[in-house]
């Protein structure tokens, strides 16, 4: 089968681009793979044929050339994390699906975050969402582009990484039998690393308040355990945070990534928004570290724990932090890479 993989960027950046990376590694042996993204920031190597066609990472709705890829001629077509409502309405016109990873075709906000920092439980409709976008004419913009999106997204098989995503697209119209749910799995990381570094408690993600950089901050202060809290990635609360006094590592590679989690006694993951998923929890799972985490979005669905603090419970988080940093934590179970490409392999045989 000869498969083309569409996605905004080619990066090894995040927990989704790391999917889809993991995704084509094991897809080499049975078909022929090509890529085409809007951009590529030269994080990692091409891992198949790469075309880079304008346009595919634009967030708004423009025109965009496809000759090149209809010229490869796929018998199907996979799109990863494309939100330009004119792409998604060309893939609608083939065999195709898509992989839907955050919340921009079913919330016009801040990932299902009100404007008072509270959780979102209602489903997408104007009346609701305005509030949230104090800003008329921006509101209107986005509220209209979060329809298109879901106008043409309507039109696809899905795919989606957690059943709380399944949910939430479902709350807005999309039939149950259009959405399938297949987790990710655990790709790129060395599971033999060496620490480089002393231990420590870690968060690891974009350094941006949705991702609760300050509420792993105000967690660590109040569990008082003797360690650094040490922060891996980049982001627009760098330099706030360092001024906080944390260590802020920035972007790290895989290999190095895998090196910090081997230091880290816990990982601290309090989202403010609702996670889709929370691949970072899964990663650090595999290596035998212990997650905390509050209650968001798809999080129960990969944490071993029965029962998570509630969302925005820092006293209930600081409590299981000091508890996480003496235990060694079990793999998470149902997310074997075979059985989970095996059931993507039966959604592509049921579209072609």
């Amino acid at each position: 089968m000869r498969v083309l993989h569409i996605a905004d960027r080619l990066s090894g950046r995040g927990g989704a681009d790391w999917h889809l990376l993991g995704v084509i590694h094991h897809q080499r042996a049975r078909h022929a793979l090509c890529m085409a993204v809007g951009r590529r920031d030269g994080t990692v190597a091409a891992p198949c044929t790469v075309m880079e066609i304008p346009g595919l990472d634009a967030r708004e709705s423009c025109s965009v050339d496809m000759a090149g890829v209809e010229a490869w001629r796929p018998d199907i077509v996979h799109l990863h994390n494309v939100v330009n409502p004119e792409v998604l309405r060309w893939a609608a016109r083939r065999p195709a699906l898509v992989t839907v990873q955050d919340h921009r075709v079913f919330c016009p906000g801040s990932g299902k975050l009100t404007a008072h920092g509270t959780v979102c439980r209602q489903a997408m409709h104007r009346e609701i969402c305005e509030p949230c976008l104090r800003d008329g004419a921006y509101f209107r913009r986005m509220f209209a582009l979060t329809r298109e999106r879901l106008e043409a997204l309507s039109q696809l098989p899905v795919t989606v990484l957690s059943h709380y995503m399944k949910k939430e697209l479902q709350a807005v119209g999309l039939a149950d039998d259009r959405v399938q749910v297949i987790p990710p799995f655990v790709f790129g990381l060395d599971g033999q690393a060496a620490a480089d570094g002393p231990p420590c408690v870690l968060f690891a993600g974009r350094l941006v308040a949705a991702k609760g950089i300050y509420a792993a901050v105000e967690m660590w202060r109040a569990a008082g355990v003797a360690l650094p809290l040490v922060m891996a990635g980049t982001g627009s609360g760098r330099h706030g945070l360092e001024r906080l006094g944390v260590e802020v590592t920035g972007w790290l590679d895989r290999q190095q990534l895998a090196r910090t989690y081997r230091r880290a006694r816990a990982v601290l993951f309090p989202p403010r928004w609702q996670e889709p998923f929370g691949i970072v929890g899964l990663e650090a799972l595999s290596l035998g570290v212990p997650v905390v985490a509050w209650q968001s979005g798809g999080v129960a669905e990969w944490h071993p724990d029965s029962e998570l603090p509630a969302w925005g419970d820092v006293e209930a988080m600081a409590a299981r932090l000091r508890r996480a940093v003496e235990e060694t934590a079990e793999p998470a179970r149902g997310f074997e890479t075979e059985p989970l490409m095996e059931r993507l392999e039966g959604v592509y045989r049921g579209i072609v």
